[in-house]
């Protein structure tokens, strides 16, 4: 059974023509709203064809570390906020838990807006029972504790690289070849990026095991993951740039990872690449 072919309940969607796939939670984090790296289309996408009781946006939701060097916000960023403020208002519980890139939102935790509830961390209990911390994560990260200018040194880096990427994989896809991360192949390829993830992902382990917890979920690095660190059921969503992941409660209490792929049929995601230019489309 392929990826996504699993899903407990499933309603037709007479506006789009296909299934909106239910869960009971749903954690994204990492959209960067404010760049142009960020696939907000697909985002969208991801959105309308998803529903569920309970909706976690994990930190770094805008970009607001971008958007002071450079404004760009189109009519598809837009939509994605718009869709989420919908979403509260027809019931769904938002919870936004800011992370480093919009940490100017923290001014606001423990306030609701829109329907749209603002923490910096907190607990959510699955249906098995499992008791899962939820917080961004950027506070275990010591690049950010330790030395924030070199968070924005490498954060306009890794823009550089994105950009990279956009061109490159223009090329790979006139070429029939797949979309390739050289993001991604470096932090899996560089020893000291490897250290870093796997100090992060044992810092938040460490945490959750403190404060007495099944199980952590988180964002930041943009890597997404689902292990066991020593008892503790370590999850990370990924990212709405490159992973275009998200992290999903089935109604079973089951956690599990899903992509834009998995959630989106082959024919819309053929008609969204229609409308987009080929270096922006991810095979």
């Amino acid at each position: 059974m392929k990826p996504g072919e699993h899903f407990l309940e499933a309603k037709l969607d007479k506006r789009h023509g296909h299934a909106r796939r239910r869960f009971r939670t749903i954690w994204i984090s990492d959209v960067h709203l404010g760049t142009t790296g960020c696939q907000a289309a697909r985002l969208l996408e991801f959105l309308q064809a998803t529903e569920s009781d309970t909706l976690y946006l994990v930190g770094d939701i805008i970009d607001g570390w971008q958007l002071k060097r450079r404004w760009y916000w189109d009519q598809v960023h837009n939509n994605v906020v718009q869709h989420v403020l919908k979403k509260a208002k027809k019931g769904t519980k938002v919870i936004f838990v800011p992370g480093n890139h919009d940490e100017a939102i923290r001014q606001f935790i423990d306030l609701d807006f829109g329907g749209i509830r603002i923490r910096d961390e907190l607990i959510h209990v699955t249906a098995q029972g499992k008791r899962m911390l939820v917080l961004h994560g950027d506070r275990f990260d010591g690049v950010i504790a330790c030395a924030k200018w070199l968070a924005y040194v490498g954060d306009s880096l890794y823009t550089m690289i994105l950009k990279f990427n956009r061109v490159y994989n223009g090329w790979r896809a006139r070429a029939g070849l797949p979309y390739w991360s050289l993001s991604q192949y470096l932090k899996l390829k560089v020893k000291n990026a490897v250290s870093y993830i796997t100090s992060f992902e044992t810092a938040l382990a460490a945490e959750a095991r403190r404060k007495g917890v099944d199980g952590v979920i988180c964002g930041h690095i943009h890597k997404p993951e689902i292990r066991e660190i020593d008892g503790i059921t370590y999850c990370n969503d990924g990212d709405w740039v490159e992973s275009l992941s998200a992290l999903v409660e089935e109604t079973s209490g089951e956690l599990r990872l899903v992509t834009w792929h998995d959630i989106v049929p082959q024919r819309e995601r053929d008609m969204l690449a229609a409308t987009l230019e080929p270096s922006a489309v991810p095979q």
